[in-house]
């Protein structure tokens, strides 16, 4: 009962929401010789100098929960990313890229421009990374789960380990990526929009790493980076009728 109202609710708002005024201009991406990866500038530094206040950051975050939910877990479907543990530096660049139109992303543009300045960006990060990572995300469900995570284990330490590291807990001052509980559906949409130019705020070096595996790779990949949990990070799994806490 309680999913389908917030679902209701995420529906209701988006058309409203989009509504609001139109999307920003593009801003010159990958796309571009003169790209330059997480630029430090703008808002997106303000943010980073300011101090989050997760207190702030919940009633910030109330927008948000909307289609993330207020557990941040997203959607198993891949349609809304699990943010829960998230790196507030990650956080913060998402967001102020897509506010500034270097990332494409209309359904969420509407939500993201209601954050009236930097220090609010800095606040609803702070919050969202404090967040216990849900246990029971979007997974690889086919018949050959165990071979598509054994081949993605061994792809995924061959190149992606140095910067997500081995729990998928990415690196926070470098700006890459907590993977872990993390959503299979989103995972792949995302790295094979990334090997696609489709992610105009894509670090080039991840590019050039991901532009050699094709879509069956990917997969593998992808069930695999699902299948990860960071210690010490992870909610606590529900007692039979019970909640996570």
């Amino acid at each position: 009962m309680y999913k389908a109202l917030t679902l209701a609710l995420s529906m209701a708002l988006i058309p409203a929401f989009a509504m609001a005024g139109p999307p920003p201009e593009k801003k010159a991406g990958i796309e571009s010789k003169d790209y330059k990866w997480n630029a430090q500038e703008g808002e997106k530094i303000e943010a980073l100098q300011k101090k989050g206040d997760p207190k702030a950051g919940k009633e910030g975050y109330e927008v948000c929960g909307a289609c993330h939910l207020p557990s941040g877990a997203g959607r198993s479907d891949g349609t809304f990313p699990q943010l829960a543990g998230q790196h507030t530096t990650v956080l913060i660049k998402q967001m102020a890229d897509i506010r500034a139109g270097l990332r494409d992303n209309p359904t969420m543009y509407p939500f993201a421009k209601e954050l009236v300045d930097a220090q609010e960006l800095a606040n609803v990060s702070a919050y969202i990374e404090k967040l216990c990572i849900p246990v029971d995300h979007g997974k690889y469900e086919g018949a050959d789960a165990a071979k598509q995570v054994a081949d993605g284990k061994t792809m995924y330490e061959k190149e992606c380990i140095e910067c997500h590291k081995a729990n998928g807990e990415g690196v926070k001052d470098k700006f890459y990526p907590v993977l872990a509980g993390q959503h299979y559906k989103y995972l792949l949409r995302q790295m094979t929009e990334i090997r696609d130019g489709k992610r105009r705020n894509a670090n080039p070096d991840m590019v050039k790493i991901i532009k050699k595996y094709d879509d069956k790779q990917l997969v593998a990949i992808s069930a695999y980076q699902s299948s990860l949990s960071m210690p010490g990070s992870m909610c606590k799994p529900a007692a039979k009728g019970g909640k996570k806490k």
